[in-house]
C-alpha cells in the first residue's frame, strides 16, 4: 500500500494537532492535541473511531502545549500500550500540562454540572482523569536531538530543535514503503528567530513531503526588540500610575519570557522593582523545569546569567500556589502585575482576575501570545465592549495592549527561510495549524517563490505518499 497521511486535528484550524502516517507495516501518530476555542471544541475532543488508537504502533510529539498533546490520555482509555517518543524537556513539560488539563476539567465541571442539575440535564463527564494521565505518561521515552531512532517497524524518526518552547522539535520520519524510503518532516510549531532564551530552529536539509504549520503565514511579528520597548513603555507608564497589571500567559514558555524581560528591566533600572504575581502553580513548576535545562538555552541568556543570576534581580517576584493565594490578590495595590493562566482567557485563574478588574479604569491587560477564535482573550483583542465571564457580563474599561512581537511562532519570513532548504525534485508542502487566511496566504508566497503548489487538508482528509512521497 501507499504510504497514507491522515489529518485528525489542526487542519483547516490552529488546534487539535494529530496527524497519522500509515504504511503496511507501521501506523505512527505525530502528536495527539486538544481543540481549544470555539463552541464546536467539545464534540471535536474525542478519539475518531478511524484513528484505532490500539492499533498505533507509536506516537511522536513535536512539544508539550496542550493543542498538541491534550488528547494523549484519551489513547490510554481507547487501550494504546505502545511508546510516546519526544525530547526529555518535553517529558517534563507535557506531566506538567496533562495534569493541570485533568484538575481544570474536573473543576470547571463542578460549576457547569450544576447549571446542568439545576436544569433537569444529566452531569458531564471530563474528557479523562489523573488516572488516564498517570497510564499514558509512563509510556513515555525520550529522545535526544539529531539522534535518529526506529519507532515503529520501518519507520526511523530524527528529532531537531525548534525553538518553540523548552524541548520543542521538528520530526523527520524516514519512512520505508515498498521499497523505497519517503522522508517526511512534520515542522511543529516553529519559534522565530533570534528570539531570547532558546535556540533558534533547526530545520532539515531534504525531505519528500513538508508538513508546516501556517499559524502566522500572513505577515511577519513586529520586530522582537520593538515590542520590548512597547513592553517596557507600558510597564513604566503602569508603575507611575500605581496600576494593576493583568497578563494572560501561557504557563509554559511565555511566562519564562517574560521574567527574562522584567529581570533586565530591574537590572538596567529602567522601573523600580514592584510586586509581580505568578498566580498559577503550573507555570511555578514550569519554570523550575525550565532552571533544570538551561543547557537548551542559547549563548545570549548563558551569558547574562553567568555575569549574574537573573533569579537574584526577580527578588520580588510572588508564588501565588493555593486560591486563597490567587483571592488575595483582589485586595493587592497597584503598582503590581499578575501573570495567570491559561494564555487564552479561556479557562484557569486569569478569568476571575479579568472578571474583578476589567471594568475598572486605570486597569491594564496585556496579550502577549495567540488567541484563538471564540476564545475571551480573541474578543479582547477585537475590541469587545463587554465580555462575558462565568455567566456575567463585564464591561471593559480596562486598556488592552496586543504585542504581537512576543509570539513564539514563527512569522511568514521565517516559516519561507526554513522551508527553503527542503524545496527541491517533487517536495510536497503541506499547511496546516492555521486559519483560512494564513494557511492560503503562506500557499500563494510559497507558490510565488519556490513555483510549489502547497495543499491545505482539512480536518479528516487522507493524502496518500506514494514513490518516495
Amino acid at each position: 500500500m501507499a504510504i497514507k497521511l491522515r489529518f485528525f486535528g489542526a487542519a483547516g484550524g490552529v488546534t487539535g494537532s494529530a496527524y497519522l502516517i500509515e504504511t503496511g507495516r507501521a501506523r505512527v501518530l505525530v502528536d495527539c492535541g486538544l481543540f481549544q476555542g470555539g463552541n464546536e471544541s467539545h464534540e471535536l475532543n474525542h478519539l475518531p473511531p478511524e484513528l484505532e488508537a490500539a492499533r498505533l504502533d507509536a506516537v511522536l510529539l513535536t512539544h508539550a502545549h496542550l493543542d498538541h498533546t491534550g488528547r494523549l490520555p484519551l489513547l490510554a482509555k481507547a487501550n494504546y500500550r505502545g511508546p510516546v517518543f519526544c525530547t526529555p524537556a518535553s517529558i517534563e513539560i507535557t506531566g506538567l500540562i496533562l495534569h493541570d488539563s485533568a484538575r481544570v476539567q474536573a473543576h470547571d465541571l463542578i460549576r457547569t454540572n450544576r447549571k446542568r442539575e439545576r436544569a433537569g440535564e444529566p452531569p458531564l463527564e471530563p474528557l479523562y482523569g489523573t488516572a488516564e494521565v498517570e497510564r499514558i505518561l509512563a509510556q513515555f521515552q525520550g529522545v535526544p536531538y539529531d539522534a535518529p531512532v526506529e519507532v515503529a517497524p520501518g519507520v526511523r524518526a530524527r528529532f531537531v530543535e525548534a525553538g518553540h518552547v523548552l524541548g520543542s522539535a521538528s520530526i523527520q520520519l524516514c519512512v520505508a514503503n515498498a521499497g523505497r524510503t519517503a522522508r517526511v518532516v512534520f515542522s511543529g510549531d516553529l519559534g522565530p528567530k533570534g528570539a531570547p532564551i532558546l535556540k533558534d530552529a533547526a530545520g532539515f536539509e531534504a525531505a519528500d513531503a513538508v508538513v508546516l504549520e501556517s499559524t502566522y503565514g500572513d505577515h511577519d511579528h513586529r520586530p522582537f526588540l520593538d515590542t520590548v520597548a512597547e513592553f517596557e513603555q507600558v510597564v513604566t507608564e503602569a508603575v507611575a500610575r500605581k496600576s494593576k497589571i493583568l497578563v494572560p500567559a501561557f504557563a509554559v514558555g511565555r511566562t519564562q519570557l517574560l521574567l527574562y524581560l522584567l529581570a533586565q528591566m530591574f537590572r538596567r533600572g529602567v522601573v523600580p522593582k514592584f510586586p509581580v504575581h505568578i498566580d498559577s502553580p503550573m507555570a511555578i513548576e514550569a519554570t523550575r523545569i525550565y532552571e533544570r535545562h538551561l543547557d537548551l538555552f542559547d549563548e545570549e541568556f548563558q551569558a547574562l546569567n553567568h555575569a549574574h543570576p537573573l533569579r537574584e534581580d526577580l527578588d520580588t517576584v510572588r508564588a501565588s500556589v493555593t486560591v486563597e493565594d490567587s483571592k488575595a490578590l483582589n485586595d493587592c495595590p497597584g503598582p503590581c502585575m499578575i501573570i495567570a493562566g491559561a494564555g487564552m482567557a479561556n479557562a484557569g485563574r486569569i478569568r476571575h482576575h479579568l472578571r474583578q478588574n476589567l471594568w475598572r479604569e486605570g486597569t491594564w491587560v496585556l496579550i502577549v501570545g495567540y488567541q484563538a477564535e471564540g476564545t475571551l482573550g480573541r474578543a479582547l483583542v477585537e475590541g469587545a465592549k463587554h465580555v462575558t465571564i462565568f455567566g456575567e457580563k463585564v464591561i471593559v474599561r480596562a486598556r488592552v495592549a496586543t504585542l504581537g512581537g512576543f509570539s513564539a511562532h514563527a512569522g511568514q519570513t521565517d516559516l519561507l527561510a526554513w522551508l527553503e532548504p527542503m524545496i527541491a525534485g517533487r517536495l510536497r508542502v503541506i499547511l496546516t495549524h492555521g486559519e483560512s487566511e494564513p494557511r492560503a496566504t503562506l500557499a500563494e508566497k510559497i507558490k510565488d517563490r519556490f513555483g510549489v503548489v502547497s495543499e491545505l487538508p482539512q480536518l479528516g482528509d487522507s493524502l496518500e505518499l506514494a514513490d518516495g512521497a
